[in-house]
């Protein structure tokens, strides 16, 4: 079957108006996002950003199991094998760039996007999902940024969002790739909404019926119709996994290196399976993950957005030239054999040299490949 994403105009009880719905269909995997998917999303957004008939966006994906749960990362890993370097860095460029393009697109649109996250969502998907103005999670969701666990970083805009959550919570969730459940989510300020699953039918209803051309504030419009919503779903979210030990958290997350963090969050106790797994993906990922996210996490948090995606697309672009991306992705997703051989084997043995070269920028500034993002 073909990844595609699926564009549908549902016509409201005011005639001339429409909801986009863009639903991502590559169910078998997730959701995951080709170059295909990306250059028919982004395409589809900039007609409708230019089209007034149209009121708000709902980005979805096809199926229960996942809104989108990445990129397209076998088929980086197979052009990671198999060309040169100069093949590599132009496949990655390509590819990152549009990536990047597609959700900044999204955090600059000039309407409404409200982003349907049931069941799992993950890097490429998280990358969506949290340029939307309206994020929403089912008692089902699932949200993480699980990179360090394949030897890239948390990247589709994380250097922003995740420098936006208090802090300590955004380093812990890019050194662990901790995966939070609905609850959390919206304790710690990636979802806006929680919904019943089964409401979503009821929104798009809501959504065709409500009166736009009489409404000042579209955006607080939608905003009062998921809140109605969400107080249905009373009784029915995941009790949190994360919150409980949110303070802890947040105080082993204060530091002034990388391996005095990784000792905090190894020393956190707490006999529960979330946090077991948590402790467990940090002492399995990897070293260079770990510095980038550190460097991310506590040197860029004053970027502009335009300027966060400009600095991913060369830290990734070097990433997948390092060797240390494609090792993750064999051991992870190909082999499977969970062994992945890190450069370095140790957190405090990084040289940091190496991270360095990966911060240093592969182009000029006016021949970045997102020079133009934001000066339109």
């Amino acid at each position: 079957m073909t990844a595609n994403v699926h564009f549908e105009e549902l016509k409201c009880t005011e005639e001339s108006m429409r909801i986009g719905v863009a639903t991502l269909d590559n169910a078998p995997s997730l959701n995951a996002l080709n170059y295909d998917m990306l250059e028919q999303l982004k395409a589809q957004l900039e007609i409708w950003h230019e089209d007034d008939n149209i009121v708000c966006v709902v980005i979805e994906g096809n199926g229960d199991k996942a809104f989108c749960a990445g990129g397209d990362v076998r088929t980086m890993h197979d052009k990671m094998c198999q060309g040169s370097a100069e093949d590599i860095a132009a496949y990655c460029t390509s590819f990152f760039k549009l990536e990047y393009q597609c959700d900044y697109l999204i955090h600059t649109y000039c309407k409404p996007i409200i982003a349907w996250g049931q069941g799992i969502v993950m890097g490429g998907g998280m990358g969506l999902f949290m340029a939307a103005s309206h994020k929403i999670v089912t008692p089902e969701s699932r949200l993480a940024m699980p990179e360090i666990s394949i030897g890239l970083y948390p990247d589709v805009g994380a250097t922003w969002f995740l420098n936006k959550l208090d802090p300590g919570v955004g380093l812990f969730l890019g050194l662990t790739g901790a995966m939070v459940n609905a609850t959390d989510a919206l304790g710690i300020r990636l979802a806006d909404h929680i919904i019943c699953a089964d409401d979503k039918q009821a929104l798009l209803s809501l959504l065709k019926e409500a009166h736009w051309s009489e409404i000042e504030d579209v955006y607080q419009q939608v905003t009062q119709l998921l809140s109605g919503l969400s107080n249905k779903v009373n009784g029915h979210q995941p009790d949190p996994q994360m919150m409980p030990f949110i303070e802890e958290i947040q105080q082993a997350c204060q530091g002034d290196s990388v391996t005095k963090i990784s000792k905090g969050i190894l020393a956190l106790s707490g006999q529960t399976k979330w946090l077991e797994t948590a402790k467990n993906n940090h002492r399995q990922g990897s070293p260079i993950t770990a510095h980038l996210c550190f460097r991310q996490l506590t040197q860029y948090h004053g970027l502009s957005l335009a300027d966060c995606f400009r600095l991913e697309l060369n830290l990734s672009v070097r990433c997948c030239l390092l060797g240390e991306f494609r090792e993750g992705v064999r051991a992870r997703l190909i082999d499977k054999d969970n062994q992945p051989k890190w450069i370095y084997s140790r957190v405090d043995n990084v040289d940091e040299t190496t991270i360095n070269t990966l911060f240093t920028s592969l182009w000029d500034e006016q021949e970045h490949p997102l020079a133009s993002l934001g000066h339109y």
